[in-house]
């Protein structure tokens, strides 16, 4: 039962995400485009899953594999291969399918921040299991800002903006990332977006600090994620 598995630089691994799928009896065949990898067609795999990066989702004219990355999850959707995204994956996805991606006109999204689930969500087959209040790492710029035709609005924050939807019967996408931990996100922060951080009045140093005191809190929120998505790519019966 492999997954495909589409990181987009190296900074983004699959990190906790593919730990937990392999503890629940995934393989992984991660392909890294940027660095020239051919994406394959799915024959073969039993589940995608699509990272984060710190392009954009529109970027189709500066990276060679962003359009095909959109080709490779609408055949996932046609064909309801299993697919999760994450971040920019979440956002290529969105894309792919005729919704919305840019610039968050509220400004980024940093830190350790709640989840605001919708009714929807509890009786999703991957979100029900974790829509209780519980909070999630974001570090983006964009977002989703208007969800394709059929999908289903999952989470979003108390201002509006997606923070997690189903794109299809067995495709989701999160705004959020539930694979990283502190060591990970220390990798982002360049001293230029140390920089622009601070000039939003945000201490780069405080938000590593926030995420790595809450390792395992975020652990228990969002291992059953990867555990329910093992369950949907291995057959397991759906609640």
């Amino acid at each position: 039962m492999t997954v495909l598995v589409v990181q987009n630089e190296p900074e983004c691994p699959p990190g906790l995400v593919g730990d937990w799928l392999v503890e629940a009896g995934c393989e992984l065949d991660v392909r890294h485009p940027y660095a020239g990898d051919a994406l394959p067609t799915l024959d073969g795999y039993a589940g995608v899953l699509v990272l984060g990066g710190a392009m954009g989702a529109n970027d189709d004219d500066l990276l060679t594999w962003i359009a095909p990355t959109k080709e490779l999850l609408r055949d996932a959707a046609a064909e309801e291969v299993p697919t999760l995204g994450i971040c920019l994956g979440h956002q290529l996805i969105a894309a792919a399918l005729g919704g919305t991606v840019a610039r968050n006109p509220r400004g980024r999204q940093v830190g350790v921040l709640p989840f605001g689930w919708t009714d929807a969500a509890t009786n999703d087959r991957l979100a029900a299991g974790v829509a209780t209040p519980r909070r999630g790492v974001q570090w983006n710029e964009d977002v989703v800002t208007e969800l394709p035709p059929g999908a289903v609005l999952l989470a979003r924050t108390e201002a509006g903006e997606v923070q997690a939807a189903r794109f299809g019967p067995v495709m989701w996408g999160v705004q959020h990332h539930p694979e990283v931990d502190a060591g990970i996100v220390a990798t982002w922060v360049s001293d230029s977006e140390r920089d622009e951080l601070a000039e939003r009045g945000l201490d780069a140093d405080a938000l590593l600090d926030e995420i790595a005191a809450a390792r395992d809190e975020l652990a228990h929120a969002w291992a059953p994620l990867a555990a329910g998505f093992a369950d949907v790519v291995l057959g397991e019966p759906g609640r």
